[in-house]
């Protein structure tokens, strides 16, 4: 009997490739949740939305929640997480009670540094903190902390800068970022070669839909899809990013359904 570590791994996909090497496949298997499937040089790498900001990504050796919140039943049909990061302290990101229903025996956390000091017990005992622009490993996976903060006046006191992360990971040869809550902040618009970004934009906590795709226009990640976008119309902002002409592909997803 597959459990819920591997059934995804060996789930039967179907579907067919485009450009960037997305497949779009349904999980021909009983309750799994539907995912983005990417090729890597080790093996398939999926995308699974969950909420808001919160998704999981199922690499070819291990299983990284982001942000996750709303209880641990939003995860019941997803594989049990090796590791969990976390961008910030704000509720929509850091929830304790769904991190005690989610947590293994084995995994990991890595957070901000502010996130860490929150933590209590088995939480803190688990955890690692990086700060922006530090580094870490888990196992073969790369990770660095991105700065995530507002620039516009009347947004500072929201995210100040230095305290919250973005996170680009580097996966098997594929180049991950999850922007966390932020603006289009210079160390974003410097970003190189990413293959799959996630991108917030909803005022005002973050950034209304032009200055997100202006951001995302800049360092043109192969795949962008917006998230943490509550109250922002999606559709302009893929109008924005297809008039710029770069090779970007905008996949909206159900992070509210």
């Amino acid at each position: 009997m597959l459990n819920r570590r591997t059934f995804l791994k060996n789930g039967i996909l179907t579907g067919a490739a485009f450009g960037t090497g997305i497949l779009t496949p349904k999980l021909l298997l009983a309750n799994a949740s539907p995912a983005d499937v990417y090729d890597t040089s080790a093996g398939p790498l999926s995308v699974h939305p969950v909420s808001h900001a919160s998704l999981v990504l199922n690499t070819p050796d291990s299983v990284i929640y982001i942000d996750p919140v709303g209880g641990a039943e939003k995860y019941a049909n997803l594989p049990q997480a090796d590791l969990i990061m976390i961008t910030h302290e704000h509720g929509d990101h850091l929830d304790p009670d769904t991190l005690a229903g989610l947590i293994g025996d084995e995994t990991k956390l890595i957070t901000n540094p502010a996130v860490l000091d929150k933590l209590t017990g088995e939480f803190k005992e688990r955890a690692e903190a990086i700060g922006n622009g530090d580094s870490t490993t888990f196992g073969d996976i790369s990770i660095d902390a991105i700065g995530a903060y507002n620039i516009t006046e009347d947004r500072l006191k929201y995210h100040p800068k230095g305290r919250d992360n973005g996170y680009v990971m580097g996966i098997a040869g594929k180049r991950v970022y999850v922007a966390g809550d932020t603006e289009a902040i210079p160390e974003m618009r410097a970003l190189k070669n990413i293959d799959i970004a996630f991108i917030p934009m909803n005022n005002p906590y973050t950034m209304e839909v032009g200055q997100a795709a202006d951001g995302v226009l800049e360092f043109a990640p192969k795949v962008v899809y917006p998230y943490h976008f509550k109250g922002s119309d999606i559709e302009i902002f893929e109008k924005m990013v297809a008039s710029g002409e770069k090779d970007i592909t905008v996949l909206k997803r159900s992070w509210y359904g």
